[in-house]
């Protein structure tokens, strides 16, 4: 086991991005959750079924969202780094002392000290080395503990900071599984999709009170008893529609922010699926060291949608 969480750190340890793809449960929890509400199709609980143990086998890897155990803003300067107190910038997990981090101009260079036990990008450096963030689509790999934690630096609205994660976290460790509502096709829409100027943005702030725009292809509209409703669409990039968005159940039997979904790009007729049974709650649900993104305004409902994940029962940190 050991060996296969090394092999899979090093291969990519904490390069998650803040709103990456969560499109999957113990085994204990997929056999929980309810198969379907009368009526629901076969096909509809398959596909969901799978969907939800896709979603938790990534949240559980060992470079997953439950591996996160710190989240720490630089400084412009030079600061000492470590997991012991008296670093300027203590570590949840990892040596002692690593070395010196330096917030210079928009760049961060690590020094590391004598025998400080880390990798970067998998090779052990003897002199100091410039970190690429996330921000560059390849950001530098610092490991440590047997390439079982580490860190990456993430940059948010202009910030940078230290992301740290771990494989043997609590939140990790002790994970709960995930709770559903019941599988159901009266929250499987077949939406229209309603594109946008070329070049539009829309603003969505996160967690930690940053507003970015991001780019807006349009909007998807589904019916729900008669009634229109609709959510701004948001690209990361990869054509898909992700889609934040909160609702009637939010802060009740869901997660308080929010939750999110993807849908497909749409086809020529200018159709996707917006199917709530896969909705999903963000890293932040849980634990405390996520920058996740909040929906906007426009993708507040006035719907009491009861599908997809529930509130998280377990503990975030």
């Amino acid at each position: 086991m050991r060996n296969a969480i090394t092999i899979l750190l090093a291969a990519g340890l904490l390069s998650l991005a803040a709103c990456s793809h969560e499109p999957a449960t113990s085994p204990a929890a997929v056999v929980d959750a309810a198969n379907g509400a009368d009526g629901a199709p076969a096909s509809l609980v398959d596909e969901t079924m799978a969907w939800r143990k896709s979603r938790v086998e990534r949240l559980q890897r060992p470079n997953g969202w439950l591996s996160l155990v710190g989240l720490h803003w630089l400084e412009a300067g030079d600061h000492s780094l470590g997991s012991a107190e008296d670093n300027d910038i203590q570590l949840a997990s990892g040596p002692a002392h690593i070395g010196r981090i330096t917030l210079t101009d928009g760049e961060v260079t690590l020094t590391p000290g004598p025998d400080a036990g880390i990798t970067v990008d998998g090779l052990t450096p003897d002199r100091a080395i410039v970190l690429a963030p996330d921000s560059s689509g390849k950001p530098s790999q610092v490991a440590f503990d047997g390439q079982e934690a580490g860190f990456t630096v993430i940059e948010r609205s202009g910030r940078l900071g230290l992301r740290v994660k771990d494989a043997n976290a609590a939140t990790r460790t002790g994970f709960v599984g995930i709770d559903y509502f019941d599988v159901t096709p009266e929250w499987r829409f077949d939406a229209r999709f309603e594109a946008h100027p070329p070049g539009r943005t829309i603003k969505i702030a996160s967690v930690i009170n940053t507003l970015e725009d991001m780019a807006n292809p349009g909007r998807v509209i589904f019916s729900k008893d008669g009634q229109e409703y609709s959510l701004e669409a948001v690209d990361e990039g990869d054509g898909e529609l992700f889609l934040i968005f909160a609702d009637r159940t939010s802060g009740k039997t869901t997660y308080g922010p929010g939750r999110f979904l993807y849908a497909h790009p749409p086809g020529e007729d200018g159709r996707t699926v917006v199917d709530f049974n896969q909705a999903y709650n963000p890293p932040c649900a849980f634990n405390a060291y996520s920058t996740c993104p909040l929906p906007p305004p426009e993708n507040r409902l006035n719907l009491t949608i009861n599908a997809g994940e529930k509130k998280y029962r377990g503990s975030l940190h």
